[in-house]
């Protein structure tokens, strides 16, 4: 044990570094471009309270094709646009844009589905006062989702986490490098055993973390 983490030891702690700068930076990136493209979509459906439905079926279209992309596929077709974004396609760096493109998308629909959870009698009510479209979105939307939001988060998380071991086997770094690298390359079970199990870590800590954030956000629980 004592050889295998001083062979290994620090080639794995900063996979670990760099799977997590992937995760969390495409992550912010994609809740950037997915938080309104999800408010968007619930706003324009029809009967809403900024209802567009040419303009809704037509988003609503758009998204759907770019969720039905298989990562590996969209990674590999927006190359060239990863590298006028950042100067290459390879590294941690270059990850997170297909990370986020792909990512983009599916939060817009977790955003969506959170957002119609929302009782239609609070919007009716925020009407009533006088309230305009878009302090129905900050001030309604928006606020009454965030325990919905942020479970939706947590799934963001960990997905996109499961995408970075692609995109490592491909050379972007992280723990789907050294898994495939010595893992799989170089026939080292104990290297894919311990990537494995930081994964698994991960996923587990990054759902307890936004467990407890979600049921302290909800007000059922206060």
């Amino acid at each position: 044990m004592d050889e295998f983490f001083a062979q290994y030891g620090a080639l794995l702690a900063e996979s670990t570094l760099e799977t997590l700068y992937m995760t969390l930076g495409s992550t912010l990136m994609a809740y950037v471009l997915g938080l309104p493209m999800g408010v968007l979509l619930t706003i324009t459906k029809k009967g809403s309270v900024a209802e567009a439905p040419r303009f809704h079926a037509a988003f609503s279209w758009l998204i759907n094709i770019l969720r039905s992309l298989p990562f590996m596929i969209l990674m590999l077709f927006i190359i060239p646009f990863t590298r006028m974004l950042v100067g290459t396609s390879i590294g941690a760096t270059a990850a997170l844009v297909p990370l986020t493109v792909s990512a983009a998308p599916y939060i817009a629909r977790m955003v969506e589905q959170s957002l119609e959870e929302i009782d239609a009698g609070v919007i009716e009510a925020a009407l009533c006062m006088g309230a305009t479209r878009r302090q129905i979105v900050t001030r309604v939307l928006l606020v009454e989702s965030v325990p919905s939001l942020l479970r939706g988060m947590s799934i963001s998380l960990i997905t996109i986490l499961g995408y970075t071991a692609i995109t490592g086997s491909v050379g972007a770094g992280g723990l789907g490098n050294i898994a495939f690298r010595f893992g799989y390359q170089f026939y080292r079970k104990d290297v894919m055993y311990a990537t494995i199990l930081i994964i698994i870590l991960l996923v587990c800590i990054i759902q307890g973390i936004f467990d407890f954030i979600s049921r302290r956000a909800d007000k059922r629980n206060r």
